[in-house]
């Protein structure tokens, strides 16, 4: 392999310690620690795992941190009645509803029930326009996550041309915003893209999110190209894999993220990120 790996785990550590510094600041000057509260709907084993890290993320930084665990036959209106409760909470700086929730309430509508200043998340549509408009805000987890490992990881974005598989709400739009702000010319490929090799081929920076199990191959891949692999794929063996060929396209690339251990750990890294901007525009500073 020739290509750079890029660490999530290392880069969302440095990114964990900037944060801890933050905090230790703010209580050495009087001042409480942020603090978030996770919903939880019913009894997902994944997302049950999510929020144990969540809540370990939060001690590990000093954070205060609540959790709100709900049966799966709760109603929307409950639901909605809840949040509106932790909105008003002044001791509450981030709220995050963990999804997906139970079949019978609508996502949409909980998520815009989440006050903008408190949606740690990034996916009420108050901050998806702050996104777009480049005004501060609070932005996607994931996304920023993959913008943070490419600056750090030394990836030139300044007029690349970047190309993003995956138009999703929750990673591929917002990815194609933030790497619009970062000066790169962005392509957004999806399902019905034509002649999508030839597109991903001549891109500098390509961002994988589209949940197909090592689909971007090496030749597809420009010489030196930077690949974001946000995929998390399960094999009939129960291998996880990205949708990115690691090995095949690890020789071609210049830079490439693992899978685990790349995009991942930066989602709950940026997401303590939020939670101390949160707090800290809350205090209005």
């Amino acid at each position: 392999m020739k290509a750079k790996l890029i660490d999530g785990k290392a880069i969302a550590q440095s990114i964990r310690d900037e944060v801890k510094a933050a905090v230790d600041k703010m209580v050495a000057a009087g001042r409480r620690p942020p603090s978030l509260t996770v919903v939880l709907a019913g009894k997902d084993p994944a997302s049950q795992v999510y929020v144990n890290s969540k809540k370990k993320a939060c001690a590990a930084l000093g954070f205060t941190s609540g959790e709100h665990l709900l049966d799966e036959t709760v109603s929307e209106a409950a639901l909605v009645e809840l949040i509106n409760k932790l909105n008003h909470d002044p001791a509450v700086d981030g709220i995050l509803v963990q999804l997906p929730l139970p079949k019978h309430i609508r996502e949409q509508v909980i998520l815009e029930k989440i006050d903008p200043a408190k949606d740690v998340d990034g996916f009420h549509p108050v901050n998806v326009g702050r996104l777009v408009a480049n005004t501060p805000g609070l932005r996607p987890c994931t996304p920023a996550g993959c913008i943070e490992l490419l600056k750090r990881a030394g990836v030139d974005l300044n007029g690349a041309k970047a190309v993003v598989l995956g138009r999703s709400n929750i990673v591929g739009k917002p990815v194609a915003a933030l790497l619009l702000h970062e000066h790169c010319t962005v392509t957004i490929c999806h399902s019905r893209t034509k002649h999508l090799r030839d597109i991903v081929k001549s891109a500098d920076v390509i961002i994988a999110a589209i949940g197909k199990p090592n689909f971007v191959t090496a030749d597809m891949v420009k010489p030196g190209a930077a690949v974001i692999d946000v995929g998390i794929n399960r094999l009939a063996n129960k291998k996880i894999v990205g949708d990115v060929d690691f090995e095949g396209v690890g020789n071609v690339a210049g830079f490439i993220t693992p899978v685990p251990g790349g995009v991942g750990p930066m989602t709950i890294a940026m997401l303590m990120y939020n939670t101390l901007q949160a707090c800290r525009m809350r205090m209005g500073n």
